[in-house]
C-alpha cells in the first residue's frame, strides 16, 4: 500500500499562513496599551485559534497577561520596557541607524515599501516601528514584510535577548517572531552579540532631510523616533 503523501505546495501555503497570523497576533500584542487593548485581544484570542504549535502557546500567555493587568499598570510597563531603554526600542531603524543622518535614510526606505506596496506610510506611528511592519507583513505584503522583517533579524535578536533578560513577558512574542524568519547565521549571532554590548550607532547631528514628519504616539522622556 502506498501512503499518500502531503503536497509540498500545501505545506508551504501553511506555513506562510501560519507565519501571517503569528505576525498579526504579534503586531496587536505590541502596541500599546491603550483604551482600545481590549478589543485587540479579542481579536487576538480569535486569531488564536487558527495558530498551531509552541508559539500559540507563547503568544497566548502574553494575551493573559495584558488581560489580567490594570490598564495604568500595562502602560507604565511599555514604556518602561521599550521607551525608556536604548537596547529595546522597537524602533528598527534605530538599531542600524542610531542618532545619525544615516537613520533618515533608513526610515525613508520603509516608507517607500510600504508605497510600492500601494499603501500610505502611517500617519501616527514611524514606519519603522515593529507593530507598524508586522501589521505591513501580515496584512499587505507578506514577501516585503517579510524581507523587512529579515533584513533587520540582527536587531530583533537583541531586542528579544533584552527582554528575556529583564524578564518581560513581551519577549514572548518576539521569540515568536523570529520563529517566522530564516534560522540565523552564525555570522548574524556574532553581529547580534556585538550590537547587545555596544548599543545603536551615536552621531548627534539629526535625520534631516529624509525624516518623515510623524506626530508623537504619546508623551514620552526618551524618543527613539527623533534621536536623542
Amino acid at each position: 500500500m502506498k501512503l499518500l503523501q502531503r503536497s509540498p505546495r500545501r505545506d508551504i501555503a501553511a506555513e506562510r499562513l501560519q507565519h501571517r497570523l503569528i505576525r498579526q497576533v504579534a503586531s496587536l500584542l505590541l502596541a500599546y496599551p491603550d483604551a482600545q487593548m481590549p478589543q485587540r485581544l479579542d481579536t487576538v484570542e480569535e486569531l488564536l485559534g487558527h495558530i498551531t504549535g509552541d508559539d500559540r502557546d507563547a503568544l497566548a500567555r502574553v494575551a493573559a497577561y495584558l488581560r489580567a493587568t490594570e490598564r495604568t499598570v500595562a502602560e507604565c510597563d511599555y514604556v518602561d520596557t521599550f521607551d525608556m531603554r536604548r537596547h529595546s526600542t522597537m524602533y528598527l531603524t534605530y538599531w542600524t541607524g542610531g542618532d545619525t543622518r544615516n537613520r533618515g535614510t533608513d526610515i525613508h526606505a520603509f516608507a517607500r515599501v510600504y508605497m510600492d506596496a500601494g499603501v500610505e506610510p502611517p500617519t501616527g506611528e514611524a514606519p519603522d516601528h515593529l507593530p507598524v511592519v508586522l501589521e505591513f507583513a501580515a496584512t499587505v505584503d507578506p514577501d516585503a514584510g517579510g524581507k523587512l522583517l529579515a533584513a533587520h533579524r540582527v536587531p530583533l535578536d537583541v531586542l528579544r535577548g533584552a527582554l528575556v533578560e529583564r524578564g518581560s513577558p513581551y519577549a514572548d512574542v518576539i521569540t515568536a517572531v523570529c520563529a517566522t524568519l530564516p534560522p540565523v547565521s552564525d555570522q548574524e549571532e556574532q553581529r547580534a552579540l556585538l550590537l547587545a554590548r555596544s548599543g545603536p550607532p551615536a552621531e548627534a547631528i539629526g535625520l534631516q532631510p529624509f525624516t518623515l514628519t510623524v506626530p508623537p504616539r504619546r508623551e514620552s522622556t526618551s524618543d527613539p523616533k527623533g534621536g536623542r
